[in-house]
């Protein structure tokens, strides 16, 4: 195991960066790009006059602990190596971009905010958004054109549970520049913004209450190498695939191997990257799950050695689709087979 002082993550290679513990690497968030958003995010806070400041510090994923005011930031954002390295093991690196870091750390200060100061449990809080005390499951349904949430985060993440509705709606509220009056006209969640608008008056100046700053999950406690730490996100992420994928491809593509055209891994191949993304964009699965698919239903094509028919584009469609349909009942099930059980 490399030792803390040698570590040099400009020049490391990457076999040698797995075998370190996360916390022996040489990170923080001052004099990195992470010191920039933190610093924007309390500039937006003090413009709308709140005096609360989250502290941030670097964890092993985004997260505020439960009833505490700070803030926890993926530690991989910290340094261009391991944004690297979290992208060839999940795909994407959650938030390594400027636009996106400040999306989520809007998001994840409206958790700290609550906390701080007590607001889910107001009356009027729990009647806007609901019960606070509600159970987080594993999985949630969601309605894509419902207008009674807002939608901040990919996955119509606000519909997940009463805190994430909140939450959501803080940050659409926060956001510099967005004239939420506006884009929510005529939406149900139009009156979720105006009751955050009016509880963020009433604290406008105010210190909050509660101060709790216990930083679980931070770097220095993660004694896990880097190996260890992607063997087992990706297991958490990963789900058991059936062989059920034939039936559907025979539909999509032709079997007979005996015509000269493109063969279906082929244009599964060629089509990935976009397939992968437009699929994540709209159903907010996770990159890797959608990767995972994919690989699966490209080995299968190959296998059974299916060729594109005559419309190629109908049939790159319909694979998307599928893939899709794929990812929408996890998303509604907690299962890929449709199913309705419990997740794993």
């Amino acid at each position: 195991m490399m030792m803390a002082k040698n570590i040099d993550l400009n020049t490391i290679s990457d076999d040698e960066l797995l075998n370190v513990r996360i916390c022996d690497l040489p990170l923080a968030i001052k004099g990195t790009w992470l010191e920039e958003c933190v610093v924007q995010l309390y500039q937006e806070l003090e413009q709308k006059g709140i005096i609360f400041r989250p502290e941030c510090y670097l964890a092993d994923e985004w997260l505020t602990p439960e009833h505490e005011t700070c803030i926890g930031i993926p530690f991989y954002l910290a340094h261009p190596t391991l944004i690297r390295l979290e992208k060839k093991f999940m795909i994407e690196a959650e938030g390594d971009t400027k636009a996106q870091c400040l999306m989520l750390l809007r998001h994840e200060t409206g958790h700290a905010i609550c906390y701080a100061y007590g607001l889910n449990k107001r009356k009027k809080w729990a009647h806007m958004f609901g019960a606070s005390t509600e159970e987080y499951k594993d999985y949630y349904k969601f309605r894509p054109y419902s207008k009674s949430y807002v939608r901040h985060l990919e996955g119509y993440y606000a519909q997940y549970h009463p805190d994430e509705d909140f939450v959501e709606t803080f940050a659409v509220w926060l956001t510099p520049g967005l004239n939420w009056q506006e884009k929510y006209k005529g939406w149900k969640a139009l009156a979720k913004l105006q009751y955050v608008d009016h509880l963020m008056a009433q604290i406008q100046g105010k210190e909050p209450p509660v101060k709790n700053n216990r930083k679980f999950w931070r770097l220095s406690t993660l004694e896990a190498t880097l190996n260890t730490f992607y063997k087992r996100k990706r297991m958490f992420w990963a789900e058991e695939f059936p062989d059920f994928y034939d039936p559907f491809l025979k539909r999509i593509f032709n079997d007979n191997s005996e015509k000269i055209r493109l063969k279906a891994h082929l244009l599964i191949q060629r089509n990935k990257k976009d397939i992968l993304n437009n699929v994540a964009r709209f159903t907010g699965e996770r990159k890797y799950i959608v990767d995972r698919i994919l690989k699966e239903i490209h080995s299968r094509s190959r296998d059974l050695r299916l060729s594109v028919s005559e419309n190629e584009e109908r049939d790159l469609i319909s694979l998307t689709s599928y893939v899709t349909s794929l990812c929408m009942n996890y998303r509604y099930t907690g299962r890929y087979r449709g199913e309705n059980k419990g997740r794993r």
